[in-house]
């Protein structure tokens, strides 16, 4: 007596993503991924220091540095580190079998990253220039009057989506998004 072929573990986990990502890359894309958070999130509470430092620091030397160090060293590792992790999660969502729009948790890590790695660009880089400028003339002992009490919000968010980023990553809440296919990848 035959029995009718079944369809093996192996292959019903293939088509789970839009290409299968054997053990090692998986893994060596996953540490690239935390590390990369890490990486952000490091940055970012460098930059709280600086922010506290450039606004309450002993002296206008110290306060100048501090703003001068924001401006030259922030940005750049800050968007370096936070392209890195958009990349790495976009490829473990379409190479594993948490797709990148089939679970909640997913789509609004991804949602979060891009809008951080944007936000980077349009509201933090434009004014740097500027906070250097502020910082030089701190420095000096003559400070040209810049508002710089907006720096306060950027650490303070950024900080806040990531942790609820890494909350999502662990805690995986929500469930699968309404019409996204159970056992196969992407439509």
């Amino acid at each position: 007596m035959t029995t009718a072929p079944t369809r093996s573990s192996s292959a019903t986990r293939r088509q789970e993503g839009l290409f299968r990502l054997g053990k090692k890359w998986r893994k060596a894309t996953l540490i690239v991924h935390i590390v990369s958070a890490g990486a952000w999130i490091g940055i970012d509470v460098m930059v709280a220091v600086l922010v506290l430092t450039g606004r309450f620091g002993t002296t206008d030397a110290v306060r100048g540095l501090a703003y001068e160090a924001l401006a030259t060293f922030v940005v750049w590792p800050m968007l370096t580190s936070g392209l890195v992790c958009l990349v790495t999660g976009i490829v473990l969502g379409l190479g594993t079998r948490w797709g990148l729009l089939r679970y909640w948790w997913v789509a609004v890590k991804l949602a979060l990253n891009l809008t951080l790695c944007v936000l980077i660009l349009v509201a933090l880089r434009p004014g740097m220039d500027e906070v250097g400028e502020y910082g030089r003339s701190l420095g000096t002992g003559v400070p040209e009057p810049l508002d710089v009490s907006g720096l306060f919000f950027p650490p303070a968010v950024s900080l806040t989506t990531l942790t609820l980023a890494t909350v999502l990553a662990v805690a995986k809440p929500w469930g699968r998004i309404r019409g996204a296919r159970k056992g196969g990848g992407p439509r």
